[in-house]
């Protein structure tokens, strides 16, 4: 039994459903079987039984036997994998090419002209909302830094500064390209090494977690945009990260930016 929920664990970590991951697995231990038969012995209702198979069928774990009543036989899993994985290649180079499609379109000029007005008449209060999950956060800083104008600000413990280089560090030198100002405020000097390369891209200043009146790591982009994590990036799992986002000039010109001005000039040291 243990093994069997490992193996269904297994299963759904590569984006099968519980109704597929049930069907697979009794096809493995019974070799071919009639989707009733198999209705019967996962518990799987009989009204999903015959199109999750299908499913199945698609991504390469089944082969469907045209025989009356149809029956399905269960693919080598080793080569079941290899052709789950060539569909999905395939799958999302097709969706990449739309995209692509998409983005030299004139629907994409329209779609922006839409989100511009729209932008206009949006109260502060909408533009601020959370990110959730780790994936969420980076993926909001990779946009700040392609979007950035004028300037970026980074406050943060130095591990999370590595982590932020070790990522985007082709898009660092593309800011620095674009002569938009970048600096670090830093927490700790654990990572002293890259503090010292980030010094190509920026200002670095160091300072005492205790003279930083706001907790967690801070991005701020041209003065308005602000990403702040709610909880320890490092020590928590990665699906659990909280972050807020706001576009509020309430919010960054007459809260965050103040604060980290002082900080900055008063309480911070050079590297």
């Amino acid at each position: 039994m243990i093994a069997e929920q490992k193996v269904l664990d297994a299963l759904k970590t590569i984006g099968l459903n519980l109704y597929e991951r049930k069907l697979y697995l009794a096809l493995l231990l019974k070799g071919n079987a009639t989707a009733g038969e198999l209705a019967e012995l996962t518990q799987v209702p009989r009204s999903r039984t015959y199109d999750t198979l299908e499913s199945l069928a698609d991504k390469g774990f089944v082969i469907i036997q045209q025989t009356r009543p149809v029956r399905f036989i269960a693919i080598d899993p080793e080569e079941a994998l290899e052709r789950y994985k060539k569909r999905y290649e395939e799958k999302i180079r097709e969706i990449q090419r739309r995209i692509d499609e998409l983005k030299n379109s004139e629907i994409i000029k329209e779609l922006k002209k839409v989100f511009s007005e729209r932008i206009k008449t949006i109260s502060p209060e909408e533009l601020t909302g959370t990110l959730r999950g780790l994936k969420s956060f980076f993926d909001e800083i990779e946009n700040s830094l392609k979007t950035a104008k004028k300037s970026i600000e980074i406050v943060a413990g130095s591990e999370v500064i590595k982590e932020l280089y070790e990522r985007f560090a082709d898009l660092l030198v593309k800011v620095k390209e674009k002569n938009v100002d970048l600096r670090f405020l830093v927490t700790d000097t654990k990572e002293f090494e890259t503090l010292n390369v980030l010094k190509v891209f920026g200002e670095v200043k160091t300072i005492e977690k205790e003279k930083l009146p706001i907790e967690g790591n801070i991005i701020i982009v041209d003065d308005e945009n602000v990403i702040m994590s709610l909880t320890d990036l490092k020590n928590i799992p990665p699906n659990q990260a909280l972050a807020l986002w706001t576009k509020s000039e309430v919010v960054t010109k007459n809260l965050i930016k103040p604060i980290i001005e002082v900080a900055w000039r008063e309480y911070s040291k050079s590297i």
